[in-house]
């Protein structure tokens, strides 16, 4: 059946020919930014509008592996950076780990800088955004030296204003000090579905006030830290069972639910001046009026819908920032049409920006993007005053960020003395401590107060891809063994075998009590295994949760549980100090944990004290 029409938009009908309404703001008031698109040429504002990633420390890389990387993504004219710049004239550029772009700051920041100058060395002469996703947490990009939070669920348990824009502004001086000036973050979905396999801990929680209010410090923080902040997925990714990373998720949310659930923080961050809102690959029927849900026929992802890129986000919402795509290489994004149709879509649905995170496990193609737009173009299907909005906006972002002053080199020699400073771990170290979750204590075990114990730490560790650290276990182990406990680390990977958990059991026999970390052992019958094995020896057990905080619904012998919401360096430093009676747990549950039968287990807001 269709819908009947949901949203009343002016705007439809010259959308469905390929334009997209004017912006709110009017642009052509800037006489600067109107004549800086009148010299460009179609191919110089079409790579403004994509966001692409290259392999290499520097932007003139000859590393073997890096050029190769680059050349099979790319051609074999592409190199490295500036021979990317050179053929695509791009307006960002995406740092990760596995394209060896973040491996040390100082040769971040050089990278950066290599990437600016070949920016400022095209035609037109316009700067580069230089992106990560720097969210904390379960998603983060740069480790140590640079300052790790434990990230938005960790944030909603301490309900803190104060504490979000700290962590976002930390982080924005921080991200600046290396030469990148955009973070994709923070995250404004709200988390309603525990089984939500892709935002979990992600997101700031279940309650859309919380959510609302820490997603607009974050904004703030961000980007008085220097960086521009992009307020994600709209319109909401918190309720669905999917991953968009490999399937189409469908949400079923009412436009009055969306109103009620889902709209709140991205009204927040638009309030509080977001350069850039990201879209989510999902669909949601009730949004979209033409969708017929028993044929699907319709039903686009909200990426490529223009009632919900245009009519919701730019009318209904009032955002005339920058919109960006999530990666086009997700499936979510995929299923439905060609590579060559996808940015062609997006941009006729109201986008400004096109992510293409290229890697060579994936089919998506830069080339085949840039060249559909610009067949588009020429084919009539795009007008070239419908880039010229996208790249206007664009344009109005670098320039208010300050990018048109200067040559936006960042100084190399002063990177490391920019990172990790006393007063930006005591923040993390803050957030941490006061979101650390005593969530179920009916054995009395906590807090310890015996000066010194024989304690055995054993838990997850995942030991894949190896550029990811996720060791709970280890660091939870050590914050124990610095405060003067006997310590044993015992690591089970992420999925003990019966031989793993035999030994972990053994080993138990010889401690006072056993620490064992879990991550989302509700979807993981090993690591449940492993802790009801530990449970059956009768000596104490403390389970910590370091991700998602639903695992104790699966652990009915666990009877002293806490949860973390994170497994980095300051979450199980505080953790520690929790357990052994240095602090008072002060977290609170910023979500519903269900039993397994769909009652309530523990509520919003639960937290035990000492």
């Amino acid at each position: 059946m269709r819908h009947p029409r949901l949203l009343t938009l002016a705007t439809a009908v010259v959308l469905g020919v390929g334009t997209a309404p004017a912006a709110h703001a009017d642009h052509g008031e800037d006489r600067w930014i109107s004549d800086k698109i009148a010299s460009m040429s179609l191919e110089e504002k079409v790579g403004q509008l994509f966001a692409a990633n290259v392999y290499g420390e520097s932007g003139d890389t000859t590393d073997p592996a890096d050029v190769a990387a680059n050349q099979t993504l790319y051609g074999p004219d592409v190199r490295n950076g500036m021979d990317l710049m050179d053929k695509y004239k791009l307006g960002a550029i995406l740092y990760f780990r596995w394209s060896n772009n973040l491996n040390d700051p100082v040769r971040t920041a050089g990278l950066s800088n290599d990437l600016q100058r070949a920016a400022l060395a095209q035609p037109a002469k316009i700067p580069l955004l230089i992106a990560t996703d720097q969210e904390h947490g379960a998603v983060y990009r740069l480790d140590e030296p640079f300052t790790a939070f434990p990230g938005q669920m960790a944030l909603g348990a301490t309900r803190s204003e104060n504490q979000a824009f700290t962590a976002g502004k930390v982080t924005g001086e921080e991200l600046s000090a290396l030469g990148i000036n955009q973070d994709y973050a923070p995250v404004a979905d709200v988390n309603v579905d525990p089984g939500n396999p892709v935002i979990g801990v992600r997101s700031f929680g279940e309650n859309t006030g919380l959510v609302s209010d820490l997603t607009r410090a974050a904004v703030r923080g961000l980007q008085q830290g220097g960086v521009s902040a992009a307020v994600k997925h709209f319109p909401g990714h918190g309720d669905t069972v999917n991953d968009s990373h490999n399937s189409v998720p469908w949400i079923w949310h009412t436009k009055e639910e969306w109103e009620r659930i889902d709209a709140p923080p991205f009204r927040a961050g638009i309030a509080a001046g977001a350069d850039m809102i990201m879209s989510a690959h999902v669909v949601m029927p009730y949004l979209q009026s033409d969708c017929d849900v028993d044929t699907q026929e319709g039903c686009d992802p909200a990426t490529l819908d223009p009632e919900i890129m245009t009519g919701l986000l730019r009318e209904e919402l009032g955002y005339d920032g920058v919109v960006v795509t999530d990666s086009l290489a997700m499936q979510g994004v995929r299923d439905k049409y060609g590579d060559d149709r996808i940015p062609v879509l997006a941009l006729k649905a109201g986008v400004d920006m096109l992510m293409i995170v290229d890697d060579p496990a994936s089919s998506i193609s830069l080339e085949v993007a840039y060249n559909a737009v610009l067949n588009a173009v020429r084919s009539g299907e795009l007008t070239e005053q419908r880039i010229d909005q996208s790249v206007a906006r664009i344009l109005q972002l670098k320039k208010k960020r300050g990018f048109f002053r200067g040559d936006q080199q960042v100084d190399e020699r002063k990177v490391v003395k920019r990172l990790s400073s006393p007063a930006h771990k005591a923040a993390a170290r803050k957030v941490a401590e006061h979101s650390v979750t005593l969530v179920r204590d009916d054995a009395r075990l906590l807090p310890v107060r015996k000066k010194k114990q024989r304690v055995l730490v054993t838990g997850y560790r995942n030991v894949t891809p190896p550029s990811v650290k996720i060791p709970p276990t280890e660091r939870l182990a050590k914050a124990i063994g610095d405060l003067g406990h006997t310590v044993e680390l015992f690591e089970t990977g992420t999925a003990p075998d019966a031989a793993t958990v035999g030994t972990a059991v053994a080993k138990a026999g010889a401690g006072d009590m056993v620490v064992v970390t879990t991550v989302n052992a509700s979807t993981s019958a090993a690591q449940q295994g492993l802790v009801n094995a530990l449970i059956a020896t009768g000596k104490p057990v403390v389970v910590v949760a370091t991700r998602n905080p639903y695992d104790v619904a699966s652990l009915p012998g666990a009877r002293t549980y806490l949860a973390t919401y994170s497994w980095e360096k300051p979450a199980m430093e505080a953790t520690a100090r929790v357990l052994f009676g240095r602090t008072s747990p002060t977290g609170r549950l910023p979500v519903t944990i269900p039993a397994t039968d769909g009652s309530v287990l523990y509520p919003y807001g639960h937290g035990l004290r000492y």
